[in-house]
């Protein structure tokens, strides 16, 4: 038996042609943004990533100024929207729906710190009282992280609510 016997080929060659979608819907969201940045007259640099199957874009700037706080807005707003365009010209050049997650000046970054700590208090105060903690409404993106803090505590979370009320409930695992 010899050592390729063991691969299973068509799933290798899913796998690459999974990662080479993944690759190309980098390449179209960058050149995208590339385009938006020179229409607004921002400097950035754009950083792909590919984990988890999952295109990760950032757009930095070489020095501290707040020249792309802009494109971030109150809360991300802006931020949520140039997403939403993004995955729309990959969806526009490609056929294929995109899951990529932008990043501008390390925003998504700096949140994610921000909600693992609303987290980890709200995990405190449902373990003192053992009573439920509503948290205040977030996007689907920030819900998934929060969810998987407190699935790593090893309490309960569910979101309730709906559209922009749409906010993740904690309590204590049933037994």
């Amino acid at each position: 038996m010899t050592a390729t016997e063991n691969i299973d080929i068509p799933e290798l060659e899913n796998q690459i042609d999974d990662d080479q979608e993944v690759l190309d819907e980098g390449d179209v969201a960058a050149d995208y943004l590339e385009e938006l940045l020179d229409i607004a007259d921002l400097d950035g640099d754009i950083d792909i990533e590919i984990r988890g199957g999952r295109t990760y874009i950032s757009i930095l700037t070489e020095d501290d100024d707040a020249s792309l706080e802009s494109l971030v807005g109150k809360d991300g707003e802006v931020l949520d929207a140039l997403q939403e365009l993004t995955r729309l010209a990959v969806l526009t050049a490609t056929g294929e729906r995109s899951r990529l997650i932008l990043d501008i000046g390390g925003y998504r970054a700096d949140r994610a710190e921000e909600l693992r700590k609303i987290a980890e208090d709200a995990v405190a105060t449902v373990r003192e009282t053992g009573e439920k903690v509503h948290l205040d409404p977030m996007s689907a993106y920030e819900r998934k992280l929060v969810h998987d803090v407190i699935a790593d505590a090893g309490l309960h979370s569910e979101s309730e609510g709906e559209s922009t009320r749409r906010h993740i409930v904690i309590s204590v695992l049933d037994s």
